[in-house]
């Protein structure tokens, strides 16, 4: 079986610039997997707040971020699968084990292709907000990555040699063995072909977040400008249950300090002084879209019922139950002068599907923490 699938195409030398590639691409997603993992955290960025070492700056940096792990996810697909192929007669060999160095070589490359496998798949599943497993996403994705990044290190470590021999090698697109007969393909056409793959796919799905290419925004979910208000929506109010509650002509926000409590109703946060800022709202999807926000700083109503503007809060939903219900906010973004209690999007009051009557917007957070139809804010710290 091994001979039939053999073909001169494959090649250590092509192996390893995939390898590269590879490399580069999960390394990415997982500086920027492990940053979006501690933002979702209330306690790590409660610590990183109590340290000064949280960043509110720049306004667009969780969006940069996401993005480009969402990106560089989308295009390790191709790159993994044709690694996969350069390597899988290999993995036919027989005996399959020869010695104990030989078995934890093997060892590491299956871990590595499940762990990959699976991360690479929830991952692209997770865009388009399906969930048809029982495990909780995010925290097993979390994990995955760490698997995956030490079965790297470990392949990396046995394999060192083979790839230090291969490295600077040139890709002979000809000469004997440098191509397939059979199917006339060399290996640089067999690496052009994986290059092109990738650069398409990110071609067609950067738009949801990368206004250059939102005009060839063609396989994404999101598009920009596209939703109420011109802002694309996650999760709407009927998924959320709060309909009736938000349309209460009752409604009023809860502010809650030292045993204290004020309530504002739409019309008292209407009639205190408002701010304006252009912030984005950016999912850990991937999608992103800045919008022109206006409401009142947190830190207003902060100093209205005595609480220090450097205060650790907790938001909560009118929604009934939900995992984002309740969100705490580090004392670093509660004291943002940029970060609001919005009433209003780009020139208009908030759509229901936005969050009306109130939401918050912040620089720098996930948009699974801007959360949306306030009923209360408490300062805990």
């Amino acid at each position: 079986m091994e001979r039939a699938v053999r073909s001169p195409v494959r090649h250590p030398r092509l192996t390893v610039v995939l390898g590269r590639w590879l490399g580069a691409a999960f390394l990415t997603c997982f500086a920027t997997g492990v940053f979006s993992h501690v933002l979702q955290d209330a306690s790590a960025t409660t610590a990183l707040s109590s340290a000064g070492l949280l960043p509110t700056r720049p306004v667009s940096l969780y969006r940069i971020t996401q993005g480009v792990h969402v990106t560089a996810g989308i295009a390790a697909i191709p790159l993994l699968l044709g690694k996969l192929w350069s390597v899988y007669p290999r993995l036919l060999e027989w005996p399959p084990v020869r010695s104990m160095p030989h078995a934890l070589e093997r060892a590491s490359i299956a871990l590595f292709v499940s762990a990959s496998l699976v991360q690479v798949t929830i991952g692209l599943i997770n865009t388009y907000q399906w969930y048809p497993w029982p495990f909780p996403f995010r925290q097993t994705h979390y994990w995955l990555a760490w698997v995956i990044i030490g079965s790297l290190v470990l392949h990396v470590a046995i394999k060192l040699p083979v790839i230090l021999d291969h490295w600077r090698r040139p890709l002979r697109p000809h000469g004997r063995g440098a191509a397939d007969p059979r199917v006339g393909v060399s290996r640089r056409g067999v690496l052009a072909a994986i290059g092109l793959g990738s650069a398409a796919l990110v071609t067609t799905t950067a738009g949801q977040s990368l206004p250059a290419l939102a005009g060839v925004n063609v396989l994404a979910p999101r598009r920009m400008g596209v939703g109420p208000q011109g802002v694309p929506v996650n999760r709407t109010s009927a998924q959320a249950a709060v309909g009736e509650l938000a349309r209460d002509p009752g409604w009023a926000l809860t502010v809650t300090h030292d045993g204290r409590s004020r309530s504002f109703t739409l019309e008292a946060l209407r009639a205190l002084p408002q701010r304006e800022h252009d912030l984005p709202i950016a999912c850990v999807e991937g999608w992103s879209q800045n919008a022109h926000w206006r409401g009142v700083p947190v830190r207003e109503l902060l100093t209205l019922v005595g609480a220090p503007a450097a205060s650790t809060l907790r938001f909560t939903s009118l929604e009934p139950q939900g995992s984002y219900r309740e969100m705490t906010m580090p004392a670093a973004c509660a004291a943002d002068e940029q970060t609001l209690v919005a009433l209003e999007l780009n020139g208009a009051v908030l759509d229901l599907e936005h969050g009306y009557p109130a939401r918050v917007i912040a620089p720098g957070r996930p948009g699974v923490l801007q959360t949306k139809w306030l009923s209360s804010v408490e300062v805990i710290v």
